[in-house]
């Protein structure tokens, strides 16, 4: 082989190894944007969930003081009730 031929296969090893390395940069960075919209979309998802468990969740709470509001009155009017038939016994 003369010198020329060994810069031939040089040149084309080097050219090689470039494409290859450019290659995997592009695929590495492909796959860290695709990472970071799955895990925006992740997350937005998460948000979505956590204002609707809050919502749920006062719901629930408004729900629960209409019920010890009622459950008061309810009391209050036994014991109105048991006052009534002490005095009558």
């Amino acid at each position: 082989m003369t010198g020329n031929d060994w810069a031939e296969v040089v040149g084309a090893a080097g050219l090689f190894l470039f494409i290859t390395v450019v290659v995997t940069v592009v695929v590495v960075q492909l796959a860290a944007t695709a990472r970071a919209k799955a895990a925006l979309a992740r997350e937005s998802e998460y948000r979505k969930l956590a204002e609707t468990s809050a919502e749920s969740q006062r719901v629930i709470a408004d729900r629960l003081d209409t019920l010890t509001e009622q459950s008061e009155h309810t009391r209050q009017r036994l014991a109105a009730i048991e006052r009534i038939l002490a005095d009558v016994e």
